[in-house]
């Protein structure tokens, strides 16, 4: 740009003694200026702050950039007066940012593995903000939070009943959220645990039968279970006493559950039984969102208004080949048909995907990506060898885990694969946010034959117990991190046999 008219009057002072700032062959007030301003992007304040001393000081309003820093989605939860200088808190954050993705393309990182203990097979895992939960064959719940990884995960105990002695019951279902965590058991018990006030369950209730399904919701405390043909929801009331709040009596067994997001008043329940899905509210206890005879419903995930899910067709239905169905919670209508596959969708994940995007995992081993306004496949990663088994996107990676141990990271955008981790069993969970990854590798066979996995053998029970695996890639982290497990503490165990051997850094002192 050019510099001003010799004309203009030039204001050599600080911003707070500013009464007037020169644009072009008028004096406009300060205020006035700054809301001019604030239309201008960072390339273009950049400029203005080389046209004058005074509009550089403009230019670097700390307002301006505050308002910049919020706008792409930085320090949300801060104000204005936490940082002295929001230009350069921009700067940071965009530079993290370019660090993370370029150490996410290269595994540039720490692995950790969950610390296990022996007699122990995973059944269930979940994890929320970093914060991992675990149920395994023996009754235990386990919990961890990766963002420290020299905390020592606690066991949550179960509420023991006059006639529990003996053996506990295998965990079915375990999830959590930002202030509960649930677990439900094969004899059909459901413990409610509060994060905030220790290991002993805040409730706890009863089913008949076993547990097909169970359903936290992402925030708030309501819990949801299918048991049977009876869908039964859980929360506290105004005083804080849990009771329960709806029962449903549906058809047929459930297979998939889940609670809408971000619903004010009674919750609402999404509900995959077969071939029927139920949409189911107070107000109308025994709505069907879809039911079509002979196509099972295969996986499901909901988002705040919408529902998606994978419908199964066989042989004698050549008309109609496997899909994913898109409907609009609030008038139940069918928005989109999206892919044409061979295979049936096991896995869908709609809910943490970006806006108007939707990805899918497939039996046909692939990964699908569909925009929602198109109805079309934006692309299709020929991923795994057994089939996908969970999925997970976001602007500009995916991640998917395979039926045969294998999690692998894509870039969207190219379509090719970054890099690959493998474990022995079936990846059934992942979750990841910016600077961490999860993943839960379970067996699906809880009773391993021919060795008795109670038995102090090391080797048999890393074969069968499964893993859950915790990848961070920040920048901020990784000092402690980048030390390999096996290498971040003095040899002090009694025993060396196990898998626990920890050797001091940078030799082992034995």
């Amino acid at each position: 740009l050019k510099k001003p008219n010799k004309r203009f009057s030039f204001f050599f002072s600080f911003q707070n003694e500013i009464n007037e700032v020169p644009f072009f062959d008028i004096q406009l007030p300060y205020e006035l200026a700054l809301k001019i301003f604030q239309y201008l992007g960072k390339t273009e304040l950049g400029r203005c702050a080389q046209v004058s001393r005074t509009w550089k000081v403009l230019a670097e309003d700390e307002v301006l950039w505050y308002r910049l820093c919020q706008q792409e989605g930085y320090l949300l939860d801060t104000s204005i007066s936490d940082r002295s200088c929001w230009k350069l808190a921009l700067k940071d954050c965009r530079a993290r940012e370019r660090t993370l993705k370029t150490n996410w393309k290269n595994r540039i990182g720490a692995v950790s593995q969950l610390p296990y203990e022996l007699g122990k097979i995973l059944c269930d895992v979940h994890s929320c903000d970093g914060v991992v939960i675990a149920g395994y064959t023996s009754g235990a719940v386990r919990l961890w939070d990766t963002r420290t990884w020299d905390y020592t995960a606690p066991i949550l105990e179960a509420m023991h009943g006059p006639g529990d002695a003996g053996p506990q019951p295998h965990v079915s279902f375990v999830r959590i959220n930002s202030s509960l965590a649930v677990a439900a058991y094969e004899d059909g018990t459901v413990s409610v645990w509060s994060l905030m006030f220790g290991r002993e369950p805040i409730h706890r209730y009863q089913h008949n039968q076993r547990i097909q399904a169970l359903a936290l919701g992402s925030e708030g405390a309501t819990v949801a279970t299918a048991s049977g043909f009876e869908v039964k929801v859980e929360s506290p009331n105004d005083r804080g006493f849990w009771q329960t709040t709806e029962t449903f009596e549906i058809q047929k067994l459930v297979n998939f559950l889940n609670l809408v997001p971000d619903v004010t008043g009674s919750p609402v329940t999404v509900a995959a039984a077969e071939d029927i899905v139920y949409l189911l509210k107070a107000e109308d206890p025994g709505k069907i969102l879809h039911s079509v005879y002979g196509q099972p419903v295969t996986c499901l995930d909901v988002s705040a208004h919408e529902a998606a899910f994978g419908v199964k067709t066989f042989g004698w239905l050549l008309n109609e080949p496997n899909q994913i169905l898109l409907y609009n919670l609030e008038t139940s209508q069918c928005l989109k048909k999206m892919g044409n596959s061979i295979g049936d969708f096991t896995c869908v994940n709609l809910q943490n995907s970006p806006p108007n995007m939707v990805v899918t995992g497939n039996k046909d081993r692939r990964v699908r990506v569909f925009d929602l306004r198109k109805s079309e496949s934006l692309c299709s990663l020929y991923a795994h060898q057994l089939g996908v088994s969970a999925v997970q996107m976001d602007d500009w990676k995916i991640v998917s885990g395979g039926e045969e141990g294998l999690v692998c990271v894509w870039d969207q955008r190219m379509g090719t694969k970054l890099w690959e981790m493998h474990a022995r069993h079936p990846v059934r969970h992942l979750w990841f946010n910016s600077h961490s990854l999860i993943t839960a590798n379970i067996p699906d066979e809880k009773t391993p034959r021919g060795a008795s996995i109670t038995d102090d053998d090391p080797a048999v029970h890393c074969k069968h117990r499964g893993i859950i695996y915790a990848y961070e890639f920040s920048v901020d982290q990784l000092a402690v991190e980048s030390v390999l497990p096996i290498c971040r503490s003095s040899y002090d165990e009694v025993t060396g046999y196990n898998y626990n051997i920890g050797l001091a850094v940078p030799y082992d002192n034995i």
